[in-house]
């Protein structure tokens, strides 16, 4: 991969230019005008373009950049503060000061939301076995600069662990977290959305272990183990969750209550 700075860099973006290649194990090359494709096309390898208030991914074949944005957790956020629900915090009976782990992270929207509700006092963590997005997810995390100061205070608290979620699961001591949580992305009925072929292209996904993860989140986790998939998806019953039927929603949560 090689990492250059944006277009318009000052002294500053090339400094994070070099590191940022530095810590992917990358090469770093001086922008010098030129053009994003004329880097694809002489490199034949993917982009990463660091740029003043967001990092881009170009893989090699020219589509359209990966780069970090809050997603969903925006309006979610604003639902909470106006007093409506949330479906994750209501499956998960998340509450301030609570620990919570996303073992499946990708843009972190549901990591953002667990993390407003937990507050300060709270401690909230995700996982992404991809170096690369937990790098993208990590930064933008910290630096994203949102019109909501409950989205940026919610954004910053976050911990970020780049490791396959069965290996960390494995590390941590019993009832390390009060909720662990699953999202595995990209079931049959959700690989047809055009709108998350981004961060399809570079999330990882590990279905073999999940029944061993799960296992392994039942001893880690304190209240709940929640699982979301779509709700026609066998892996509810074959792990041992209870299905929270959510009629107007093709996804639903399953839980698993340990108090």
């Amino acid at each position: 991969m090689i990492v250059i700075a944006s277009g318009k860099a000052d002294k500053n973006q090339s400094k994070l230019a070099e590191e940022a290649a530095y810590e992917l194990n990358a090469v770093f090359k001086e922008r010098n005008k030129k053009s994003i494709s004329y880097f694809i096309d002489t490199y034949g390898e993917p982009i990463l373009v660091i740029g003043k208030n967001r990092f881009e991914y170009y893989d090699q074949k020219g589509n359209e950049p990966f780069f970090f944005h809050p997603n969903s957790s925006a309006f979610r956020l604003k639902r909470l503060i106006n007093g409506e629900e949330d479906p994750l915090i209501n499956a998960s009976g998340l509450k301030r000061g609570d620990s919570f782990l996303d073992c499946t992270m990708g843009l972190g929207a549901d990591l953002i939301v667990a993390s407003f509700v937990a507050g300060q006092e709270g401690r909230v963590t995700g996982i992404e076995k991809n170096p690369l997005l937990g790098y993208l997810v990590q930064k933008g995390l910290m630096n994203w600069q949102a019109e909501n100061p409950h989205l940026e205070e919610a954004m910053r608290r976050i911990e970020v662990q780049v490791d396959d979620h069965l290996h960390y699961l494995k590390s941590l001591k019993d009832e390390s977290f009060d909720i662990i949580y699953f999202d595995p992305m990209f079931t049959s009925a959700i690989r047809a959305s055009s709108g998350i072929d981004p961060l399809r292209r570079l999330a990882a996904y590990d279905d073999e272990h999940l029944v061993e993860s799960v296992a392994e989140a039942k001893r880690a986790a304190k209240k709940r183990v929640v699982f979301k998939d779509h709700y026609l998806s066998r892996r509810f019953k074959e792990l041992g969750f209870e299905v929270q039927i959510r009629p107007s929603s093709k996804q639903h949560y399953g839980v698993i209550n340990l108090e």
